[in-house]
């Protein structure tokens, strides 16, 4: 396949801590999982390159992701301006077996749109593994992402369901 063009976007994760933000991108980067919890601290970045078809032309388009794992810790909030700075795209992060973090999420939106007005935001419900914790209906979240006019997804970083998908389609809104 030809390269028709090769860009690179920045996109933050953001949510409270102990959502899944840091397994999600250890899942899509290196395709692995770790159990032990280890809060971030300030931010961590990570590169992964994606191909996105492009058109009917049969090329794909190189998007180099580079995704920025926000701390969620309230001391935090106060230097997050600053990290938010040029993003393209946000993933907003909530566990879906703690409500708590999915009335957070609003906040984290509004802290994006302060620093930056024109990104592509996705809500994704990270643990949906833990069918018998979840507390987070489907419809608390579409109602959540209807509110927010934000698509959202279910996922999981432990068994690595549909977090490929989530940034791929990151990816691609980020080209179209």
């Amino acid at each position: 396949m030809d390269v028709a063009r090769e860009i690179s976007k920045k996109v933050c994760l953001l949510g409270d801590f102990a959502v899944g933000k840091t397994s999600l991108v250890h899942r899509f980067v290196y395709d692995r999982f770790d159990d032990r919890y280890i809060s971030t601290i300030g931010v961590k970045v990570s590169r992964k390159v994606v191909m996105v078809p492009h058109d009917a032309s049969h090329s794909v388009i190189k998007v180099s992701l580079l995704l920025w794992d926000l701390a969620g810790s309230e001391e935090f909030h106060s230097l997050q301006s600053s990290y938010l700075r040029g993003a393209s795209g946000a993933i907003l992060v909530c566990d879906l077996t703690r409500p708590s973090t999915l009335d957070s999420i609003p906040r984290y939106l509004e802290s994006l749109h302060r620093v930056v007005s024109d990104v592509e935001i996705v809500l994704a419900g990270n643990k949906a593994d833990l069918t018998d914790q979840r507390c987070i209906t489907e419809d608390a979240m579409m109602q959540t992402a209807s509110s927010l006019n934000v698509p959202y997804d279910f996922t999981s970083a432990k068994e690595g369901d549909r977090v490929e998908t989530l940034f791929r389609n990151m990816a691609k809104a980020l080209i179209d």
